[in-house]
């Protein structure tokens, strides 16, 4: 494997590496008291119980408020609180409150303030405000471009699906998931290929794909999709090449065969 490191430096992210860093660190995950080796800092946030309840505090009234724009077909005292603006916050809540109770509830080995993955690059953060603000600026200016129904009914559908893809994906996989590409297979470490990975190679990042495009296709964005297609498929390619070349090296016969069978459903990703 003289390959791994080269390969790990191009393929892991800043988040990825404090990941690693803090499973191997760490004496165990959400440290009440943590000490300055168990504890490192996500942004400045502590992997402590405290932190974590005061993260769940806020994706939940932040679900709250954009799930209630949504029911409510949105608010007409601000022009800005439309149904598919509360639709993508409440989405977005949803997500990121959903990674930490999956890993917490499915694989708690693993669980930390990073769970959230609340700082999951810089581009994603790039990625979500152009996306609210290409949002805002056309329904001010030109809000009849945001007034056809019937693409935003079917981004919640594909919200929904990629939600529930992803969240299936994990819980399938318990123990055998980890939020960072694996380049060492860890004792345990089982080729999961049932469930859900029956019908989808990598349902965890199938049901990702499908869950940002959908939420582009609520709020209407046609110049954000075409950036979040170009940037989903960008990492994706990269990534899975990585991760299959871990996979083969850890499973040999078996994920190769596994692989010729089922496919990605993620286009142009076979």
């Amino acid at each position: 494997m003289a390959t791994v490191p080269a390969l790990a430096s191009a393929n892991l992210d800043g988040f990825e590496q404090r990941i690693r860093e803090r499973e191997l660190l760490r004496s165990g995950p959400l440290e009440t008291i943590p000490d300055s080796k168990s504890a490192t800092f996500n942004d400045g946030i502590p992997n402590t119980p405290l932190a974590v309840s005061i993260i769940s505090f806020l994706l939940g009234s932040t679900f709250a408020l954009g799930f209630l724009t949504f029911l409510s077909g949105g608010f007409r005292s601000f022009w800005f609180t439309t149904y598919q603006l509360g639709f993508f916050v409440a989405s977005w809540s949803v997500f990121h409150w959903g990674e930490f109770a999956v890993t917490a509830g499915w694989n708690r080995e693993k669980v930390s303030v990073d769970s959230f993955l609340l700082n999951n690059g810089r581009m994603y953060h790039i990625a979500n405000s152009l996306a609210f603000t290409e949002y805002l600026l056309v329904s001010y200016f030109r809000p009849s471009l945001k007034s056809f129904p019937y693409v935003s009914s079917f981004g919640v559908i594909m919200v929904l699906v990629g939600q529930f893809l992803r969240s299936a994906a994990m819980i399938k996989a318990a123990s055998n998931f980890s939020h960072a590409v694996a380049f060492r297979k860890h004792p345990g470490h089982q080729l999961v290929t049932d469930g859900v990975y029956a019908w989808f190679r990598h349902p965890s990042y199938a049901g990702f794909f499908y869950w940002a495009l959908g939420t582009q296709l609520v709020l209407q964005n046609p110049f954000s999709f075409l950036v979040y297609y170009v940037l989903l498929m960008r990492f994706f390619s990269s990534r899975i090449r990585a991760e299959e070349r871990a996979l083969a090296s850890f499973f040999g016969h078996d994920y190769a065969s596994y692989r010729t069978r089922v496919g990605t459903k993620i286009p142009f990703i076979p």
